[in-house]
Parts: structure tokens; C-alpha cells; sequence
């Protein structure tokens, strides 16, 4: 290949037959301004934090593009030679594609541009468990995925491509004959740490649906709640969301019935508090997943990791991280008797 043909050539170009699927998957980490990019040859990672106490990512696997081609800059003769005086055996040649960032609003306008009908989250027409209880699985809006183009209302296709360092990503969106392209402009990364789980040391792993978290957390807000407090324990209460702000205090408690809680694997008794502003930063991926996997490890860091089906019957994950309060943080706005508190609990007996 001449030097011109790899001038010519975007070190990354993908076709996906659903700009809507990616756009739900990305709006689910959509409380930042930007967005990190990391695209390697398995994907696409986009990742937002907010003030090193939250962290969100979003995997789009290459297996939701129907094409997915990724060519990354090659070392140069020099640095390959030095490499394989150091290694012998190493024929690799390969560089990783630097990351860079991105504007996150920027870019969930531009997959919409053709428009977006807001449509109803897919647990919207389900019966509410505070209606009738906890009696089993509850209905879906109908038998389609939630990124189903027959349920988004869109056939059109998308088109990614990024030269490199300094390049804009280009999005071409082609829809009922009409071609719109657009580039978006890209930033140099910042280098964030990522915020560490340790996976080794888990207080405690939870698995259940996404929609029971979904109708906890917003049953919750009817406090204006600051703070929300996790408590998970081999013995009962089991698992307990609790909430404090100015107007009281709300308790949301789960039993340990494995109908409701799939996976429930709690060593000790954990006690934990978060902002709850930024928990329900989530509600965005709570209100499209199948499941989340609820884990914190002996520190107090949380994972909330939702699990989303896609189109073609394949699934997608989002990863939330959080950092706890110090314990005297929380004890400082612990709330008191007078605003009284309210209790809802989800029991598969009732």
C-alpha cells in the first residue's frame, strides 16, 4: 500500500443499520458534556465521569455494526526496529488509537437529526408493583426488543469514520433517500483515573430486574432525597434503599426471594451512602435495561451494570461506578425524627 493510500484511508469506518440503537445505548451516560472516546478493534468505548465521584461507560461491541473496519497506526521503522532488539520473538507493529474526546450533546443530536419521537421506556405499560404487588413477571410492551426499527421507527443507516489524531469524527446518517454528514469536532483527552472496583474484595453482588430498581429509585424521590443509602445483609432486611433530604425520609425494602433478587451473594452486612442525585443519573439505562448487577466491593465503591438487549437477540452493557461518602460525611446530614419516614417494601409473598 503507497503512502498516499494510507493518507486516504480512516484508521476507523462502521456501518450500523440503526442510528436509534446507538443513541439509546449513549444517552444512558448523557450527564456529562463530554465524552472519552477509545475505539480499538472489539469496539467502541465512551466513557463520562462527573467530579471523580461517578463514571459512566458505554460499550458499543462491534458486533452492532454491520460493518466494522479498524486499521491502527503502525510503529515506525525505527521504533520497530528498536522493538525487536528488546524482543526478538515480537513481530508486532501495531499502536493502539489514541483516545480523544468529544461534545456527548453534540453528538446524541446529531444520531436524532432525522428526529426522534420520544417512545415510552419498555416497562412503561407494565402494572406498577405498588398496585398489585409483587406476583410474578410483569408484562412487556409488546414482544419487541427495545431496539427493535420497528418499534424506534427507523430504517436508516449510520456511518462512523475518524482519520486520527486531530481528525473530526464524521457521521453520515442516511435515511428515506436523504443524506445528511456531519463532523463533529474532537478535543484532546484527559486522563481521568478510572475509579477502582475490586472485584477480588466484593461486600456483596446482586442481580435483579432493572425495572424494580427503576420503580425503587423514583419511589424514593418523593422526598427530594440528597442522599440514598444502600444496605445489603445475610440477614433480614436483606437489601434496603434508603433515602434522606428535607422533606423526610423513605425506606424501600427487597426480599431475599430468588424471583426477585436472581443472584444474591452478600458475605457481611454493607452499609453505604451516595449522592442520589447522581444515582438517578442512571434512570436513563434502568428505564431501557433487562437486568442490572448491583456489586460494591469492601471499600464502598458501586457498580451499577445494566444489561440491554439489542437488535438481532444480542445484549449491551453499561457501566456506572460511584464513590461513597466517608462515613462522617453521611452521619453529618443523617436525618432526624420530625420529618417523619416512609416505608414501601417488595416482597414476592404478598
Amino acid at each position: 500500500m503507497t503512502s498516499s493510500d494510507n493518507s486516504s484511508a480512516p484508521s476507523f469506518y462502521a456501518i450500523s443499520s440503526s442510528a436509534r440503537q446507538l443513541f439509546l445505548l449513549l444517552r444512558c451516560i448523557s450527564f456529562a458534556p463530554k465524552a472519552q472516546v477509545q475505539i480499538t478493534k472489539e469496539g467502541i468505548r465512551l466513557s463520562a465521569e462527573d467530579s471523580r465521584v461517578m463514571q459512566g461507560l458505554a460499550f458499543l461491541d462491534k458486533s452492532l455494526f454491520s460493518t466494522y473496519n479498524y486499521i491502527p497506526p503502525r510503529k515506525s521503522s525505527h521504533q520497530a526496529t528498536n522493538d525487536a532488539g528488546d524482543d526478538l520473538e515480537s513481530d508486532d507493529d501495531e499502536l493502539d488509537l489514541p483516545p480523544f474526546q468529544i461534545s456527548l450533546p453534540a453528538l446524541l443530536e446529531t444520531l436524532q437529526i432525522f428526529g426522534f419521537s420520544e417512545t415510552k421506556d419498555r416497562w412503561s405499560s407494565r402494572d406498577s408493583p405498588y398496585a398489585g404487588g409483587m406476583n410474578g413477571a410483569f408484562p412487556r410492551a409488546g414482544s419487541a426488543a427495545a431496539f427493535d426499527t420497528r418499534v424506534l421507527g427507523m430504517t436508516g443507516v449510520c456511518r462512523l469514520s475518524y482519520s486520527g489524531i486531530g481528525e473530526p469524527l464524521c457521521i453520515i446518517l442516511e435515511e428515506s433517500g436523504v443524506t445528511t454528514t456531519c463532523k463533529l469536532v474532537t478535543y484532546s483527552p484527559e486522563a481521568p483515573e478510572e475509579i477502582p472496583l475490586r472485584r477480588d474484595r466484593l461486600a456483596q453482588k446482586i442481580i435483579m430486574r432493572s425495572s424494580w430498581l427503576h420503580d425503587a429509585i423514583n419511589e424514593l424521590s418523593s422526598t427530594s432525597p440528597t442522599r440514598l443509602t444502600i444496605t445489603a445483609s445475610p440477614t433480614a432486611p436483606y437489601f434496603m434503599l434508603s433515602s434522606s433530604g428535607p422533606l423526610g425520609s423513605a425506606t424501600v425494602e427487597f426480599s431475599k426471594d430468588p424471583k426477585l433478587l436472581e443472584t444474591f451473594q452478600v458475605n457481611r452486612r454493607s452499609v453505604n451512602t451516595y449522592k442520589y442525585s447522581l444515582i438517578r443519573a442512571t434512570t436513563k439505562a434502568m428505564a431501557i435495561a433487562s437486568k442490572v448487577s448491583i456489586r460494591c466491593d469492601e471499600q464502598g465503591v458501586l457498580s451499577l451494570q445494566f444489561m440491554i438487549e439489542v437488535e438481532g437477540g444480542g445484549v449491551s452493557f453499561v457501566d456506572f461506578r460511584f464513590v461513597p461518602f466517608l462515613p462522617e460525611e453521611a452521619d453529618e446530614e443523617a436525618p432526624d425524627d420530625e420529618g417523619g419516614e416512609e416505608s414501601e417494601e417488595y416482597d414476592e409473598d404478598e
